[in-house]
């Protein structure tokens, strides 16, 4: 909803991360088992059903596609884990778990497992999971992001000229949307600069 007791108000999101620069494989095989990872970089869930689709398209005779996913951060982050058939806890923890302890995020990890004939117990699951979806991250590249922040600026078509010359001005990355009696906009900006660029645009907030 607009808000219309300013030309515009403000909205903050931090977007800062570290996360997999590519998609990456890897193999691990324990007692005639084999386990084979892939690391996607996500930026949704949607992305996430994606990957998993290609992943069972390339092994469409295998038993389990465990996986987890890690989106965001700290207050704002958001997990999933499946076991797909494994014991509970014994496929989708252990590689969320590697997600975590590489301090990485909006990844996806799918561990396939093509079984041997040999049962691993709960413990041997475990490891065998974490190894893959560690080794999966470690032939990949950690990337890190610099920290980024939004402005969502709610502006009257009266002062809207006057935002985009300043945003032009200042060199900043917008985006714009139109409604009918409002524009909403949404800069990107260093967080560094966040509190200046604040300043920079609170000369407009008149009622």
């Amino acid at each position: 909803m607009l808000n219309t007791s300013h030309p515009f108000n403000f909205i903050f999101y931090m977007s800062s991360f570290k996360t997999l620069a590519t998609v990456s494989e890897s193999l691990y095989k324990e007692k005639g088992s084999k386990f084979i990872g892939y690391a996607f970089p996500i930026n949704a869930v949607e992305d996430s059903k994606a990957c998993l689709k290609k992943v069972q398209a390339l092994h469409p005779k295998a038993r389990h596609f465990c996986s987890a996913l890690l989106l965001g951060a700290k207050d704002g982050e958001y997990y999933l884990s499946n076991d797909d058939g494994e014991p509970s806890n014994s496929a989708g923890a252990p590689i969320l778990g590697q997600i975590r302890s590489h301090e990485i995020t909006n990844v996806f990890i799918v561990v396939v497992r093509y079984f041997g004939g040999t049962k691993l117990g709960l413990g041997g699951l475990i490891s065998a999971y974490k190894m893959a979806a560690s080794q999966a991250i470690a032939n990949n590249r950690i990337v890190k992001r610099k920290i980024r922040k939004s402005i969502q600026l709610e502006v009257n078509y009266d002062v809207l000229g006057d935002v985009l010359s300043l945003i032009d001005k200042n060199n900043l990355e917008v985006e714009i949307e139109h409604f009918p009696t409002k524009a909403v906009l949404i800069l990107t900006v260093d967080e560094e600069k966040l509190e200046e660029n604040k300043k920079l645009f609170q000369r407009y907030h008149l009622s």
